[in-house]
């Protein structure tokens, strides 16, 4: 009868606790989080799969979890779901689902950033650009054209969410909605009421929805809005308590919360390569957890902005193909000192996983790859141009061609005779974003925006123009977001409006993958008159593609293994490698010198394959030239930085310069 009595009870104990709901909540009793009844602090770390290869998504969470965090902060990036749309990928490195599964098994708790707006450093701040093709569009606004979209994307993406939220099961823990928009000059709130309304009717009014803005004042009177917790974000060096304080202007009560606690700093090209030492973040992160803070160390791991996905800020200033972040971890997912330092930090406060994280991938130097002339850009216009030549009066947009990103060839003749020196102008600044000029087949220079808008040309009436535009990542932050590619309005010759332009759409990506470079006889394709004088070179070559190839061998263990890449000699350019878009290089501006060129892309079966578009000019005349792998990344190039980041106060607001 006994035993019968303790086998009821068991039963009805463990119904009890199968049926005991899981929880996550605001405790603004108490100033904390509270998940299933109890007291939770999070310290969490930041971490973009759009910027790993899926391949190493496990290694980089693992690594993470043994650092002893209790959960990962991570942004939903519209534009590289949505390429077009109604058209949606999730498949691959896109597949964010998987990746909200591993941290789920892995033991980390998820802190959901899905926009619809994100910044991140990431093209358009996650925009998708085909929003611009309603061109008087206000973004991050009650604007219908913009409501209407959104409200599609979250009704795709939010029910997918749904199943992995902390209360069904899962492990995301909280949602935010937008993004800093304290910053964001528009102030809407209807519009935030609007993502608040949109969010609660897919997820429920259980989930805990916040806003992240900077920890002032100012900030929040925008950002912070009832019904979602607002949240500050701030970095090493600051005054921790006058920054709660601001976050306690909008949440009188609740737990303290930085969002975005910085570990390093966000990189331009031109400018030195950010550096934060790890003293500082350290003594900061003891602050906050000293007073019981939920912290969130952005970045724990920066990554890649592989292919053309990088932001920009203005006055414009694009970011570079490395967005290593001077995180905890590197780039490729190496262990630092400041990882350990943050790890040790950590076990002050709670215990952490037993035993050594993963330890950092092993990295193989291959050695030069000859690189041999395939072909200009201009001589493979009929197989780089899928849509063939568009006609128009004066210059059209990338998205009036339907391309978003990568380059645009502009072509017109000159209207006069310029035996002197005539300035080619942008007098509106209407090159997005830099312009690679040639007449009659000859380089004659660069139009960059903001920073070179004018150039001398000579030629004679009838000579053919050549403006190839390259895209070099739309801005990110602020006001501009809404950042249209080309030659966005008319360019001179002296006082003369040039007109009867010829734009080719180049499928550059797709010619590659595919191969139609290769095993070709290209012929000039050109005029065969010379200009009689070409001042301001600061380019020596027409935009030109080269190819190489390089074997891995197959009975070596461990192979192929992680690599980077470097340009000896060559400018500024995009690189290939077996079909993938690795990213930009521009070893003359730095600070990056090195890309990273992760295992998976390499072969050991088959021969591996390098395509470069060098832009200004290669080292290639008149012997070989080759671009090396090497084990070893470089990206602090010694220049001279245009802003100093060793004493630099952390807050995106400060990108507004």
């Amino acid at each position: 009868m006994a035993f019968r009595d303790a086998a009821l009870l068991l039963l009805v104990t463990l119904q009890t606790v199968v049926a005991s709901p899981r929880t996550f909540e605001i405790d603004y009793k108490n100033d904390c989080f509270r998940k299933d009844g109890t007291e939770f602090q999070y310290i969490s770390g930041s971490i973009h799969y759009n910027r790993i290869p899926r391949v190493y998504w496990k290694d980089r969470l693992l690594k993470m979890y043994m650092a002893g965090l209790n959960a990962i902060q991570m942004y939903i990036p519209w534009n590289f779901h949505e390429p077009h749309p109604g058209q949606y990928v999730f498949s691959g490195d896109r597949d964010v689902m998987h990746f909200i599964q591993l941290a789920h098994d892995i033991g980390l708790l998820v802190i959901l950033r899905p926009g619809p707006y994100i910044c991140g450093e990431w093209d358009m701040g996650g925009l998708p650009a085909w929003l611009l093709n309603k061109k008087d569009i206000v973004l991050r606004t009650s604007d219908p054209d913009y409501i209407n979209a959104v409200d599609k994307w979250m009704g795709k993406l939010l029910p997918m969410i749904k199943p992995f939220l902390y209360q069904n099961g899962g492990p995301i823990i909280t949602v935010q909605v937008e993004n800093e928009y304290g910053s964001y000059f528009a102030c809407d709130y209807s519009y935030l009421r609007h993502l608040v309304s949109l969010f609660r009717s897919h997820l429920g009014q259980d989930v805990v929805l916040f806003s992240t803005d900077g920890a002032g004042v100012s900030y929040l009177k925008c950002g912070s809005l009832q019904g979602m917790y607002a949240t500050v974000d701030f970095g090493p060096g600051s005054n921790v308590t006058a920054a709660f304080a601001a976050q306690r202007y909008a949440e009188p009560h609740g737990p303290l919360v930085n969002s975005e606690f910085y570990t390093g700093w966000l990189d331009h090209w031109g400018e030195q390569h950010s550096r934060v030492p790890t003293s500082a973040v350290v003594k900061t992160l003891v602050d906050m957890l000293n007073m019981g803070a939920n912290v969130n160390l952005y970045m724990f791991i920066g990554g890649t902005n592989f292919g053309y996905w990088n932001g920009a800020n203005g006055p414009y200033a694009p970011q570079p193909t490395s967005y290593d972040y001077d995180a905890p971890l590197t780039e490729a997912g190496d262990l630092t000192d400041k990882y350990f330092a943050i790890r040790d930090v950590i076990k002050m406060y709670r215990k952490i996983p037993e035993g050594p994280p993963p330890p950092s991938t092993p990295k193989y130097a291959y050695g030069p790859v000859t690189m041999k002339k395939l072909t200009t850009v201009y001589d493979a216009l009929d197989i780089l141009s899928f849509s063939g030549p568009v006609k128009s009066v004066y210059p059209i947009s990338f998205l009036d061609l339907n391309q978003q990103f990568g380059f645009i060839l502009y072509r017109t003749t000159l209207p006069v005779d310029c035996s002197k020196p005539t300035a080619l102008s942008s007098p509106l600044n209407g090159v997005h974003d830099r312009a690679y000029v040639s007449v009659d087949g000859i380089a004659a220079g660069i139009l960059e925006r903001d920073k070179a808008i004018s150039l001398n040309i000579t030629g004679k009436a009838g000579s053919q123009l050549d403006v190839l535009v390259e895209n070099m990542g739309r801005i990110n932050y602020g006001k501009d977001i809404n950042d249209f590619k080309g030659l966005v309005s008319n360019l001179t010759l002296g006082a003369k409006v040039l007109s009867i332009w010829t734009s080719y759409s180049l499928s550059i990506d797709e010619a590659i993958s595919q191969g139609l470079l290769h095993g070709r006889d290209f012929k000039r394709r050109v005029p065969i008159r010379r200009p009689s004088r070409l001042l301001q070179h600061s380019v020596s070559s027409l935009p030109t593609f080269y190819s190489g190839t390089f074997s891995i061998a197959d009975g070596i263990p461990d192979l192929p293994q992680d690599t980077y890449i470097q340009f000896p000699n060559w400018k500024k350019g995009q690189i290939w490698i077996n079909g993938f878009n690795l990213g930009r290089y521009w070893p003359d501006r730095g600070p990056q010198i090195t890309l990273f060129v992760p295992a998976s892309l390499l072969s050991t079966a088959v021969l591996n394959n390098i395509t470069v578009l060098e832009l200004e000019g290669a080292p290639c005349a008149p012997g070989p030239c080759t671009v090396e792998f090497t084990a070893i990344p470089v990206l602090n190039a010694t220049l001279a930085s245009l802003r100093d980041h060793s004493t630099h106060q952390f807050h995106k607001g400060d990108l507004l310069y």
